[in-house]
């Protein structure tokens, strides 16, 4: 088995050429906020941040921050012509009335069909973090993942039942990792594409769930 990795910036760069022209997209905490940086020219997409920010753009040059103008990661981030400011109230009613296209967020586990878990792992000495992922999963009208396919133990994140406590069922659409890009269906798991030098099997051996092929 001889395979390269795509890296947090390279799976970024993947999902953000699926985005459809005209949508809007919240990108929650952490590796899901890179996708501000790969936004393909020729296209319009709005970006929302669920402190409150519609017209996101990608992450400024050093010595240009504004940290007044951050993202809900508290990241400094740019503004595009015609961005807006809004009471975070707003926000969450643009997340839970059904306004956004499309929410990436990480996850801990992704079922087959599309469960999320992605607050807690039910360790008792983790924090749990909530934040506004419950509502970004049922609000917005799809859900794409971003996570590796493995954790630092070589256990698969995609499962056939969730473990860990549910954010929202049957939400997830399509999972973007470091191994391949995959759908959830209600049949269970399809390929749409993976990494050059890994084979079909041995990524259902790394995930332990048979995948249908493309």
């Amino acid at each position: 088995m001889s395979y390269q990795k795509r890296t947090k910036h390279e799976v970024a760069q993947r999902l953000a050429r699926d985005l459809p022209d005209g949508a809007y997209v919240n990108l929650g905490i952490g590796q899901p906020t890179l996708v501000a940086n790969y936004i393909p020219t020729g296209i319009e997409i709005i970006l929302h941040s669920e402190n409150g920010i519609l017209g996101m753009g990608p992450a400024p040059e050093a010595g240009d921050e504004d940290f007044d103008l951050i993202n809900a990661g508290k990241q400094p981030v740019s503004l595009i012509t015609g961005g807006a400011f809004f009471h975070h109230a707003d926000s969450f009613a643009m997340m839970r009335g059904g306004h956004l296209d499309i929410c990436v967020l990480g996850a801990f586990q992704v079922s087959a069909t599309g469960d999320l878990a992605n607050w807690h792992t039910g360790d008792p000495e983790a924090i749990p973090a909530v934040g506004g992922a419950m509502d970004l999963a049922v609000g917005a009208k799809q859900t794409w993942v971003m996570m590796d396919v493995l954790t630092k133990q070589g256990q698969s994140k995609v499962v056939k039942h969730c473990t860990y406590p549910v954010t929202a069922f049957s939400c997830v659409k399509r999972i973007y990792s470091d191994l391949a890009t995959l759908e959830c269906t209600s049949e269970g798991v399809r390929l749409i594409d993976m990494v050059e030098g890994i084979s079909l099997p041995e990524l259902e051996e790394m995930v332990g769930l048979p995948i249908s092929p493309r």
